[in-house]
């Protein structure tokens, strides 16, 4: 099943899923990679906003983002008017081959055609570069959050869309990626209490792809359960928690020198 998202429609909203959290982990994996990769040329693919290009630049690095979507390439450009942006599409990476040191996407992998994806990116990689995708994994069953317990949809359908850490693996070892490892970039955990979740950045429709996609009369009666949960507790003399323990796991694929 086909799950698209209007990236030019949720452009001018998109970057409110920074107000909560900085994803803090995220920022400092990729420039610990980086950093340890000694990564002068760096491209993103599905760069969105800009928001992980302006945090990594610096050190003399020369960062270029991709996005198929010209709303987020215009939100790109008015956080960093320096950053070289390029409107294209990750399965047919409009760049010279070995160009790279670094190419990431961050959130953005279930939206390609993975395993062009992959391929593509093994071509425009320099000797020694490496490849890193930072996603959620729906498919290990330990992640908590709110979200897919009152949208019970977006679960099914987060599962249908990201492919699991496994498959991501097999991606790269077939595309000729002499390393592959796995670990967590980030994990967070945090309790949202009572009436403060119906003010969570993350809750907004257009915050996250996952009630992006859901209509509008699935969206008014997940928001509605939430409600719902709050007024129970509320009864019950308790305060009504929402949790979020999910994790963001990073694949890196390296080549060798």
């Amino acid at each position: 099943m086909a799950h698209k998202v209007n990236y030019d429609q949720v452009a001018p909203t998109y970057d409110q899923r920074y107000a909560g959290t900085l994803f803090a982990g995220v920022g400092n994996a990729l420039l610990s990679l980086a950093t340890a990769t000694a990564a002068k040329s760096i491209l993103e693919v599905g760069c969105g906003t800009g928001y992980w290009l302006a945090a990594i630049r610096s050190h003399g690095r020369r960062v270029f983002g991709l996005d198929l979507s010209l709303g987020m390439l215009r939100k790109a450009r008015e956080r960093e008017s320096s950053l070289t942006l390029v409107r294209g599409s990750a399965e047919i990476l409009p760049f010279q081959s070995h160009s790279f040191d670094l190419i990431f996407s961050v959130n953005a992998i279930h939206h390609f055609i993975r395993p062009d994806f992959v391929r593509e990116a093994r071509r425009l990689l320099k000797p020694g570069g490496s490849l890193a995708s930072i996603a959620l994994d729906p498919h290990h069953g330990r992640d908590r959050w709110y979200v897919y317990d009152y949208f019970p949809e977006t679960l099914e359908i987060d599962r249908e869309r990201y492919p699991s850490v496994g498959r991501v693996a097999d991606w790269m070892i077939a595309a000729g990626f002499d390393r592959v490892e796995c670990r967590a970039a980030e994990r967070i955990v945090q309790n949202v209490t009572g009436d403060q979740i119906l003010r969570d950045p993350m809750l907004h429709k257009n915050a996250t792809s996952q009630l992006v996609l859901l209509s509008d009369e699935v969206y008014a009666a997940g928001i509605a359960r939430i409600k719902a949960a709050i007024h129970r507790a509320e009864a019950a003399g308790q305060p009504a928690l929402f949790p979020v323990d999910v994790s963001l796991m990073m694949e890196i694929g390296s080549l060798a020198q």
